[in-house]
């Protein structure tokens, strides 16, 4: 096993996995990143994921009202309690995304 030379080993090797899926993939980048939060609501996942997968949303131009369509597409296969969480999750990282944007200004101002 090698050392790792990074302070987020478990986060770099996140991102490293994403980069690979996405390069491995032949959707384009919108499609993508909806079927990715549909596949976050399918597997009921962490605030923490669809914070990072929100970002990579916003970076290639996805607005809330393509968030909100894929949870009513999904709602009728996952059911509505998965779609009530990711609801929640997502309001979780967003107010964590807010957070950490006030503690950046206040340090940086």
């Amino acid at each position: 096993m090698t050392a790792s030379t990074s302070d987020t080993p478990v986060l770099d090797l996140l991102a490293s996995m994403t980069a690979e899926s996405v390069e491995a993939s032949t959707l384009d980048p919108e499609t993508l990143i909806l079927v990715r939060v549909a596949a976050l609501v399918a597997v009921d996942a962490p605030p923490f994921s669809y914070l990072m997968n929100l970002g990579a949303a916003s970076q290639v131009g996805i607005d809330a009202d393509q968030i909100r369509g894929v949870l009513a597409a999904v709602a009728p296969i996952v059911g509505t309690a998965r779609v009530a969480s990711a609801t929640g999750k997502i309001v979780d990282a967003l107010n964590v995304a807010i957070e950490v944007a006030d503690l950046d200004a206040q340090s940086n101002g």
